[in-house]
């Protein structure tokens, strides 16, 4: 039996020029890719470790919560769609992190991946001007945005101690 381990990404640089629209997304694109590439090469195991005592993180955990969150603010909130949770549910409401032990990084990775895409295909025509209810008032889609760069950027830098407590690398 062949053992899965996390595949290859290929991160392309962040726009360094461009209307807004494109370095939102470039850099979007960017911090998804940065944090598969914290991945990459692990085993489903080793993804599946809590490395940095006494937190119970894990970078499988981080793939599946930012799977979640994609859904959320993309899917759910600014396309007014309602797919529903993806691993957070009333039984296990942090499901994203908790359920990691019991969890199939595989998959988890193919939903990632798939989240994405149908995020930024959810959007892809709405102006960064679109506007939802959020619970303190209105939300842009340009909020989103710079949410979630901030968002993965945060979890990116959790991501690198984890895999230097894995296996050392450092600096992807």
């Amino acid at each position: 039996m062949t053992t899965w381990t996390a595949p290859e990404a290929h991160r392309v640089p962040e726009p360094q020029t461009g209307d807004e629209r494109t370095m939102l997304q470039g850099w979007l694109d960017y911090h998804r890719q940065t944090l598969l590439l914290k991945c990459t090469g692990l085993t489903a195991e080793q993804l599946k470790q809590a490395s940095a005592e006494p937190s119970t993180l894990t970078l499988l955990g981080l793939v599946r919560h930012m799977a979640e969150v994609e859904r959320w603010w993309f899917r759910t909130k600014a396309a007014d769609t309602a797919p529903g949770d993806l691993y957070c549910t009333d039984a296990s409401e942090d499901g994203d992190f908790d359920d990691v032990p019991t969890a199939d990084a595989e998959a988890d990775f193919a939903t990632f991946h798939e989240e994405i895409r149908r995020a930024d295909e959810a959007v892809a025509a709405l102006p960064l001007e679109h506007e939802f209810t959020g619970r303190r008032g209105p939300i842009s889609l340009r909020w989103v945005y710079t949410h979630m760069i901030e968002e993965y950027a945060r979890h990116n830098g959790h991501a690198d101690l984890l895999r230097e407590r894995i296996d050392g690398v450092t600096g992807v």
